[in-house]
């Protein structure tokens, strides 16, 4: 089993984060500690505690608990446990029906439901991670309560990470494995707030690397995606020429550039794959210098599959130059670089309230679309709000 499941709190009392829901005095906890259960849809993102949360609340209620996924799992399935649950009514025991990944059940299956909800013979506990408002028929989320799970807080995560080290029943403290505060920063960083991927990345370091101490350069590697060969090596050449080519452009140098494409097209290159490349040089690298630039290029692609070969190679001569002399601007490429790097800085951030899109009841309960001005005055947040997730607010990629 891996270290995240083996992870996985069994009491309230071991659960971390989600405190205005299981804190002292909220919902989930008094529902527990008074015994009233009722229909729950538990709505947030992966790794947030939804499943684990479903588990508790049976066992602390001691009530019989079953799980289906909503992605396997059909009409026959609900119909065993009904028949279990019917028994378990007798005995006044309450049924937990657990649906992990509720949203994949179709209206039918949902329908199936619907009853056993409604009589209160099933005490139904839905995980979704897509808005219930779209995704769960009115029906059945009219009687259920929905709870809106967040990604953990980096300190959440810290908590759980320190006790997976040092748990040597369920966590990984039988290796007797540190970890240093970058590599730490970094990987709970990277988990964009999801405990299993947390989880998961921190077995594979303790696992898979020989070293006492847990660093930095490991979780790099863990959450390496990326390729570290992007072309076959008998390619070489090929890839070589068309970075010259485009670096010929990008050095604003027209004789060199038509060498290369020269060079390529008296080698067999397509040209098509030569103008494909050149639309996007006009925008990763002429930008806003020359808006022309990219309509030229595609034009130019266009007119190279009408026409073909020899005369294409006309055609291509003829934007090589122009856009060789064009003024050049990385200003998008760059800002959209920066906009990636924040990305990954702060994966999963969770978009404003006030610039969600609110057209059911629920969601404008929950405070989407609040604070939003779209008038013929004034178009944007109230009150000083931006545009950005909360931790990236006043963050600027973009420099004209």
């Amino acid at each position: 089993m891996h270290l995240a499941y083996r992870m996985r709190p069994k009491t309230l009392a071991d659960f971390v984060g989600q405190e205005e829901l299981v804190g002292k005095g909220k919902i989930i906890r008094k529902m527990i500690e008074g015994d009233r259960l009722f229909p729950i849809i538990f709505w947030g993102p992966p790794g947030s505690g939804k499943t684990t949360l479903a588990y508790i609340i049976s066992k602390e209620t001691n009530s019989d608990f079953h799980s289906l996924s909503g992605v396997t799992s059909g009409k026959e399935d609900l119909l065993k446990i009904v028949k279990i649950a019917k028994e378990n009514y007798q005995y006044h025991r309450n049924t937990i029906l657990f649906i992990d990944e509720i949203h994949r059940w179709n209206k039918s299956q949902q329908d199936a439901l619907l009853p056993h909800v409604e009589r209160g013979l099933i005490v139904l506990i839905g995980a979704t991670t897509e808005n219930p408002s779209f995704e769960v028929i009115s029906p059945l989320l009219s009687r259920c309560r929905v709870f809106v799970l967040k990604s953990l807080e980096p300190s959440h995560l810290e908590q759980i990470l320190i006790r997976a080290l040092k748990d040597k029943e369920n966590g990984v403290g039988k290796y007797k494995k540190a970890i240093d505060n970058e590599a730490k920063e970094l990987l709970i960083r990277l988990s964009g707030g999801d405990a299993r991927i947390m989880l998961n990345a921190l077995e594979m370091a303790v696992t898979e690397f020989k070293d006492k101490k847990v660093t930095a350069d490991m979780i790099k590697e863990i959450f390496q995606t990326k390729s570290a060969g992007l072309y076959d090596k008998k390619a070489d050449e090929h890839y070589n020429i068309i970075s010259a080519f485009i670096k010929s452009m990008r050095g604003s140098d027209p004789d060199a550039a038509l060498y290369y494409l020269a060079r390529m097209l008296e080698n067999g290159e397509d040209p098509k794959f030569i103008a494909r490349r050149m639309i996007i040089f006009a925008s990763e690298d002429v930008g806003l210098a020359d808006r022309g630039a990219l309509i030229q290029a595609n034009a130019a692609f266009e007119a190279v599959h009408k026409v073909g070969m020899p005369e294409a190679q006309l055609i291509l001569a003829h934007i090589v130059v122009y856009l060789a002399r064009a003024p050049k601007s990385r200003a998008t490429t760059n800002a959209l670089g920066k906009a990636k790097e924040a990305l990954y800085e702060y994966p999963n951030e969770p978009v404003p309230l006030h610039l969600r899109n609110a057209p059911t009841k629920l969601m404008r309960q929950l405070g989407y679309a609040k604070n939003y001005t779209w008038s013929e005055s004034f178009v944007g947040p109230s009150k000083k709000l931006s545009f950005l997730p909360e931790k990236l607010k006043g963050r600027k990629f973009f420099q004209p």
